[in-house]
């Protein structure tokens, strides 16, 4: 049996970074191998990262017809979610067959629970009272991460309580069309609400590695810029990403040793 972390993976070496973060510790908590890899793009890096495809294919190859994939998203279930096992499927019907199944990721209740510990950290080094929150995700064309991203953000509310003044959900973007409208506000409209150009804002990305959407050179942090250049009043204040926070491996150790111990069941 081979067990990887598995992302959507990134052409930014920083998310192949974290991927490979994540997957020692959760080995180390585990006791168990625990490769990193991408679901795409990140053997184009040039750092020896390994993909879904070529993974599977070298593997089933040396024999391996049993796979424990644990999920690196915030939304397994969403649109990169279904189309990763599309790909499982084609792969088992190209190599003639073989077994996967899907630890559990992070659920609502732990992201939650991340973003306000994000939320508390970050208003406390830089001395912010009350400040308002945008929890923002990617946004697309699956309404099921909507609503990852919409149950996140009235847990961490909760749990924020009295800590912070209003919390909003937000996406980066959005295909066209009403169709799409659950992703709805995108970010960058939410830092032009009323009442938020002269605040202090604290966002928390639904993101678990830097990349190009998130980290400092990131799209948002890009929108954040642009936003304050247009009102001056305006101060953004981001908060580390979900991925790094100290409770995530241990979480998805946990959840592996479930998994296998099903897998161990005759």
């Amino acid at each position: 049996m081979k067990v990887a972390l598995i992302d959507n993976g990134s052409l930014k070496p920083a998310a192949q970074a974290c991927l490979r973060a994540v997957a020692a510790s959760i080995e180390e908590s585990a006791g168990t191998r625990v490769m990193p890899v991408s679901w795409k793009h990140s053997d184009r890096t040039g750092a020896g990262a390994w993909t879904l495809a070529p993974w599977i294919r070298s593997n089933v190859s040396e024999g391996e017809r049993e796979f424990v994939l644990i999920p690196f998203f915030i939304s397994p279930q969403g649109a990169i979610g279904s189309a990763l096992r599309r790909d499982l499927a084609a792969l088992q019907e190209e190599t003639g067959g073989f077994e996967f199944s899907f630890a559990g990721g992070l659920n609502h209740s732990a992201l939650a629970t991340i973003i306000a510990d994000r939320v508390r950290e970050t208003a406390e080094i830089n001395g912010l009272r009350r400040p308002s929150v945008i929890v923002v995700d990617h946004g697309g064309p699956s309404p099921a991460s909507a609503a990852v991203r919409n149950r996140v953000a009235d847990s961490a509310r909760d749990l924020l309580r009295g800590k912070i003044g209003m919390l909003a959900a937000a996406s980066m973007e959005s295909p066209d069309g009403e169709d799409f409208a659950f992703n709805r506000p995108l970010f960058a409209d939410a830092l032009a609400s009323p009442g938020l150009e002269s605040n202090d804002v604290v966002i928390a990305p639904l993101f678990l590695a830097p990349g190009r959407h998130a980290g400092e050179d990131g799209d948002l942090a890009r929108i954040a810029r642009e936003a304050q250049a247009s009102a001056p009043a305006l101060r953004c204040h981001f908060t580390e990403l979900v991925g790094t926070h100290p409770s995530v491996a241990p979480r998805l150790a946990s959840n592996l040793l479930k998994a296998l111990r099903v897998e161990a069941r005759p």
